[in-house]
């Protein structure tokens, strides 16, 4: 079975994945719309892309190409993120940081106490900028990325945890096309089923009917996110968790009521959340 991920190697996609699929082959990606494509394209079975950070929110390309593609969720694992700065060994200085935007988020502090006048560049992923570092050592560049990039492309740590918070997690989710929950050999925190909904006009109660729904039949919604339609001002989808066991009767009698209410509801999945601990 093949495993897309956001690459390249080293990534904390990788290190997602590789906790998820230990003995399956594992093929990277260059962005996370590449990860969609490849399973739209049957490059690939399944693929597991960010979708979520404790600290910065939502990864939006995640969020946005649920909404595009015709894939379902299989599952989610956590994971703690731990950031280091390195930089290549025949330097001793640097004179840009280069990231990804999220793990540069997750460090803004610890840079502006410490390299406040250092410039920044966003770029593909951390291991991608780990690679770029390794590759051009004639600049005087630095990389946030994880241990196991420094690792892999013989990076020198020059310091370590960097991350703002302690408590710096990300959830990963499984995507395929196929409508099933998959389980693995990890704690289970959580179950949930996700949705996207579109509202057929913007009027007022509009949400407040769908959130309705939910309400009385005291089903817990443990998220609930707008994301634009990019068809106008003031047009958006819903992504909402609904934080239960699946009920054949109650859970579909829910959806059902929804779509009755003239809303478009995109079933993404009712699947499990791991957690994985270093």
């Amino acid at each position: 079975m093949k495993i897309a991920y956001l690459g390249p190697k080293a990534s904390f996609t990788q290190l997602a994945a590789s906790q998820i699929f230990p003995s399956e082959e594992l093929v990277p990606q260059s962005s996370i719309l590449d990860c969609f494509n490849a399973v739209k394209n049957n490059e690939v079975d399944k693929a597991v892309v960010p979708l979520e950070n404790s600290i910065e929110g939502t990864v939006s390309m995640t969020l946005d190409y649920l909404y595009d593609f015709e894939v379902f969720i299989e599952t989610e694992l956590v994971m703690p993120i731990a950031h280091h700065l390195m930089i290549h060994p025949d330097n001793e200085t640097f004179e840009k940081v280069i990231s990804h935007p999220q793990a540069l988020a997750q460090t803004f502090h610890f840079r502006y106490d410490h390299f406040k006048d250092i410039s920044s560049q966003d770029y593909s992923s951390t291991a991608a900028s780990a690679k770029l570092v390794s590759e051009n050592p004639q600049e005087k560049w630095a990389a946030v990325a994880n241990r196991y990039s420094a690792k892999l492309y013989g990076l020198k740590i020059i310091h370590e945890n960097i991350q703002d918070f302690e408590q710096n997690h990300t959830k990963f989710i499984v995507i395929s096309k196929t409508k099933s929950a998959l389980d693995i050999p990890l704690p289970r925190t959580s179950e949930k089923t996700s949705l996207i909904i579109t509202l057929p006009e913007d009027h007022a109660g509009g949400l407040h009917q769908v959130l309705s729904v939910f309400a009385w039949r005291k089903m817990n919604l443990s998220k609930i996110e707008s994301r634009t339609l990019k068809t106008g001002l003031g047009n958006y989808f819903f992504f909402i968790n609904v934080a239960s066991e699946w009920h054949n009767v109650l859970s579909q009698n829910a959806i059902d009521e929804i779509i009755a209410l003239g809303t478009k509801v995109k079933f993404l999945g009712h699947y499990n959340e791991y957690i994985f601990e270093e």
